[in-house]
């Protein structure tokens, strides 16, 4: 299982991104996963609910926005997103699609903090 080292690396990520941001929680962590990515998206909500365990994370919203295959289709001159990854034929022109647009990412989208304004009142 793979991505409990991915969800490793981003929990490891975010951590280091929020010694700018003293005292902040956070709230929700977005990512965008291609659907070549070949991730399971219930393995990474598991793993990143234990990998975030006694973390800053503690608590947060994993959110994974998982993004469609785009390929460029020369024949038709545009680029064309696959309906699935049974084949790999321009929908429009049934043409052999290679030219990969997007569909293999795996990266940190956002991530969204609640900063603690408390602040000593004199």
């Amino acid at each position: 299982m793979h991505e409990l080292s991915i969800i490793s690396s981003i929990v490891e990520s975010v951590t280091e991104s929020l010694a700018a941001y003293p005292g902040a929680q956070v709230i929700e962590v977005r990512l965008r996963v291609g659907a070549l990515a070949s991730v399971v998206e219930d393995s990474l909500q598991f793993c990143y609910q234990i990998a975030t365990e006694d973390t800053p994370l503690a608590g947060s919203k994993l959110v994974v926005n998982v993004l469609p295959v785009v390929m460029h289709c020369e024949p038709c001159g545009q680029d064309v997103t696959l309906p699935s990854l049974q084949s790999f034929r321009c929908p429009q022109c049934g043409e052999f699609v290679a030219d990969l647009r997007q569909g293999r990412e795996l990266e940190i989208e956002a991530i969204e903090i609640e900063e603690n304004h408390d602040h000593a009142h004199c």
